[in-house]
């Protein structure tokens, strides 16, 4: 079995061009620690995700967090999870559910780019836990019904993502099927394929090989 420090070497991205290390050293993994993250970190990661862009900066976001220091808490949340993810997250320290605000505040008209903008101050959340040496994880598999019920999350809100977020655990707490998955090279598609011009699936000469 691979040490802590062989696997987070192994999962650094090989890019076909340069970018920052935070970006190549940003992953999700399954195995987490449950040493508790620093109040001032956790403040941290929440700031960044505060200034990332938003249309009209409407700021469409909010985060519901338990710890595991709250017991009963954190048992709720992990309760709205998938059971697959339930497996791995109860032992991260912190869990969130990311929730967007569905509706323009000025005027009420219906926000379409409310998820996306949800997903980039995850992305700053991300990068800046990858800053302070944490890692987060997030999952679609969650009950959206449950999480409205449980939080009592109002009409014209939807929640989006659960998040794990910790440091790096040992692998050997995770069942072995989750193990292979934990040592899964990292794949992406390369440039050719996602960059188009002229048309719609028309590789981009800008990035043809």
């Amino acid at each position: 079995m691979q040490n802590y420090s062989e696997i987070l070497t192994d999962k650094v991205a090989q890019t076909q061009y340069p970018i920052h290390d935070l970006l190549r050293q940003r992953w999700s993994p399954l195995a987490f620690s449950d040493r508790m993250v620093e109040p001032e970190k956790l403040h941290s990661v929440l700031e960044a995700a505060s200034w990332a862009a938003s249309s009209y900066n409407e700021q469409p976001w909010s985060f519901i967090v338990a710890t595991s220091e709250n017991k009963a808490e954190f048992e709720r949340l992990l309760g709205c999870l998938a059971e697959g993810n339930q497996e791995w997250a109860r032992n991260a320290p912190i869990l969130m559910l990311s929730v967007a605000k569905l509706n323009f505040e000025y005027n009420g008209v219906e926000n379409r780019h409310a998820f996306h903008d949800v997903g980039a101050a995850s992305t700053t959340l991300a990068i800046q836990a990858a800053a302070l040496g944490l890692f987060i994880h997030q999952m679609a598999g969650f009950d959206v019904p449950k999480a409205k019920e449980i939080y009592s999350i109002p009409s014209g809100y939807e929640p989006v993502a659960a998040i794990a977020l910790g440091y790096f655990g040992s692998p050997q707490t995770l069942s072995e099927r989750l193990q292979q998955r934990e040592n899964t090279p990292r794949t992406r598609k390369p440039l050719e394929e996602f960059v188009f011009s002229g048309s719609w699936n028309q590789t981009s000469p800008l990035v043809a090989s």
